[in-house]
């Protein structure tokens, strides 16, 4: 998990979206992600989103690799705070949106927390078929009909555990353009809200 983020400006009387992201390690991809997208929220991009950053299977406690942290500032964001998390019941019970980094991260979410597929999908899948809205986004969310869906291989994000630092900094590039295709699909209430990941352009 993500250090939280101060807030200057009062709650939406909304509820404000909760996203939850997912990889393997909770190391790597889905810091990338939450990072990265909590930066959007800082510049004003995207509105109040919560974010939960997680893993599947998880060491606790531990923070970003150099290589995780390196390429992170090569986007020019920084999350110095993270520690690492498992995904727990609680997570999932309150995402408005789970997105995993790759299939296998899917398909631990249906295997293991299967009232929560409706809400659960790749980031990739995400960018395509996720559409801009008012409408909120628990709606357009269900509207997809996520739990039916058959993961096909382009939607993985590939992993760069066991990778060299350019190998962390291409995932980090892949990962920044794709939350920036994403990001205008992902509104929150009006003004900003304490979030559960830190992310600020360096």
């Amino acid at each position: 998990m993500m250090d939280p983020t101060a807030s200057n400006a009062s709650e939406s009387m909304a509820p404000t979206p909760h996203v939850v992201f997912l990889c393997t390690g909770n190391a790597a991809r889905s810091v990338m992600a939450g990072a990265i997208l909590a930066a959007h929220i800082a510049d004003a991009e995207v509105d109040s989103i919560t974010i939960t950053t997680a893993g599947t299977h998880v060491i606790e406690g531990m923070p970003m690799s150099w290589r995780t942290r390196d390429a992170l500032a090569g986007v020019d964001v920084a999350a110095p705070m993270h520690r690492s998390l498992q995904l727990r019941e609680p997570h999932v019970d309150t995402a408005d949106l789970v997105i995993g980094l790759a299939c296998e991260h899917v398909e631990y979410v249906r295997r293991t927390h299967p009232g929560a597929a409706p809400r659960t999908a790749t980031l990739r899948r995400l960018v395509r078929d996720l559409a801009p809205g008012p409408a909120p986004l628990s709606e357009r969310v269900a509207a997809l009909g996520l739990a039916d869906v058959t993961l096909e291989q382009w939607e993985d994000v590939d992993d760069p555990g066991g990778g060299e630092l350019p190998v962390f900094e291409a995932c980090a590039r892949d990962i920044d353009d794709l939350i920036a295709r994403l990001a205008p699909a992902l509104p929150g209430g009006e003004g900003t809200r304490t979030t559960e990941a830190t992310g600020h352009r360096s």
